[in-house]
């Protein structure tokens, strides 16, 4: 089977010159090939294999092209890699591995076009289209690659239990392949990441947290997910995710499946923003639940402070395990997940002008996104009752619009500073200064006074005659 359309860009033509002249065989290999196949938006990522040195290959190429691009070396790995227009190319001589259980380091050795597809994670990443004078375009497709496509199947090309164990992140990649392409894992290869799983402990959270970060980028992370889950790899990674699946009963009553609810959050919002981190404050939004769930006489299941224990304790230490962002990113997620629940009792309470102040103020500039979480979070199946929780949601859109264009809370900052407060009263910092801007903030949240200068600074006057302090003359 012959793909020549698949290499008609020049930079094909370049590397096949410089084989050639080098008289060394060289293929496209991987990812390339599979996407082309699949018809997915065009690659602009080759990973060329050769029988021979990968390094000085991409020297070769190096020259033949205009302007001579920079190879950069990564000696360690005896790979090269290239940038030619919006081409990024990673050259690497053909090799076969041998691996310790102790890592996922291979020892390398030189090796055929068979060795090198041999020691490939799947079938589909294993075709191989050669550049050689002789058969250039040919697909070679040792283990049926073809047909895995066709059947949209993720199988190892070898033993499953070997290639896992070898390199554990495999599993990771094999879901998040599943994931991204809607393909089915093999049975029997999914089977062996259950076996496997206690080998993902060798494989840093750098690498783990990259595949999540895919599969949370995916159109429906909840296959993923979901395949995390089952195979026990989600235990290991996210165990305070894992833990919300299952309910609990007692006389007859029972909360829901939070894992199943946080799944279907995840889908929903990932149909409305294509934000990483809005992504994972709908994954989290919910791990406070079972460490605040308690029973209660009157009312059943509760789940008292859920998003301050979930959001304020829980969320940076996944956070610091995954290696996620310390920074504005976790303070995001956080903010979104401690909040979740307060456009809901806005909307419950009647939108009041307060309530609608407060809820800018506190979400500030998020408040778009805090919406489109809450929104996301109405999973219920009772008839009537989504649609009727989603027109609320509307309205206080609509009054969060109305009070935002009057009142400009949404990048607020108080109209009297604390260096006003201090000159006009000839203080210096102290708790004073702290209850009079709080004592403003809450004059203007709750309406008392507008949000402008001068209302403000007579207010705080009043404010000071209160506590005993008077302008300085």
């Amino acid at each position: 089977m012959n793909y020549k359309e698949f290499l008609n860009d020049d930079i094909f033509s370049v590397i096949a010159q410089a084989a050639a002249e080098m008289n060394v065989p060289t293929y496209v290999i991987g990812g390339y090939v599979r996407d082309m196949i699949l018809k997915r938006k065009e690659p602009k990522d080759i990973d060329v294999v050769c029988v021979g040195s990968g390094i000085e290959l991409a020297q070769k190429v190096s020259s033949l092209l205009p302007n001579h691009p920079k190879v950069q070396f990564f000696k360690n790995f005896g790979t090269a890699m290239l940038r030619c227009e919006d081409w990024e190319v990673e050259f690497v001589g053909a090799r076969k591995e041998s691996y310790d259980r102790s890592s996922r380091k291979p020892v390398v050795e030189n090796g055929t076009l068979e060795d090198d597809q041999n020691r490939r994670d799947f079938t589909i990443n294993a075709l191989a289209l050669s550049l050689n004078k002789e058969d250039f375009g040919e697909l070679l497709d040792p283990f049926g690659g073809m047909d895995d496509l066709r059947s949209k199947l993720i199988r190892t090309p070898l033993d499953a239990d070997i290639t896992y164990s070898d390199d554990p992140l495999r599993m990771m990649r094999a879901i998040r392949f599943a994931t991204q392409l809607g393909f089915v894992i093999f049975t029997p290869s999914f089977d062996a990441i259950k076996r496997n799983k206690e080998r993902i402990e060798i494989i840093s959270f750098e690498r783990i947290t990259d595949e999540l970060n895919k599969i949370m980028l995916c159109p429906r992370p909840s296959v993923g997910l979901s395949l995390l889950e089952k195979s026990g790899l989600l235990e290991k990674i996210l165990p305070e995710v894992s833990a919300l699946k299952g309910t609990k009963e007692k006389d007859g009553q029972s909360h829901k499946n939070n894992f199943t609810h946080t799944l279907e959050v995840v889908d929903n919002i990932s149909k409305n923003t294509d934000s990483l981190f809005l992504r994972y404050a709908a994954l989290l939004h919910d791990i406070g639940k079972m460490p605040t769930r308690a029973w209660d006489e009157r009312i059943g299941w509760t789940f008292h402070a859920h998003e301050f224990v979930g959001g304020a304790k829980m969320v940076p230490k996944v956070f610091k395990r995954l290696r996620l962002p310390l920074g504005a990113e976790l303070k995001y997620v956080q903010k979104m997940v401690i909040m979740s629940s307060r456009p809901r009792s806005v909307a419950d309470e009647g939108v009041t002008d307060s309530a609608v102040r407060r809820l800018l103020f506190d979400a500030g500039t998020d408040i778009n996104d805090l919406m489109t979480l809450c929104e996301a979070d109405i999973t219920t199946k009772i008839p009537g009752k989504k649609e009727q929780i989603l027109k609320n949601f509307s309205f206080v859109r609509s009054r969060l619009a109305e009070v935002e264009e009057r009142d400009r809370l949404a990048a607020w900052q108080p109209p009297v500073s604390g260096d006003v407060i201090m000159n006009t009263f000839g203080i210096s910092p102290c708790e004073t200064v702290g209850i009079i801007k709080d004592a403003i903030r809450d004059a203007i949240l709750d309406g008392v006074i507008p949000n402008e200068y001068t209302p403000a600074f007579d207010f705080m006057i009043k404010k000071g005659a209160e506590l005993g302090f008077y302008p300085k003359k």
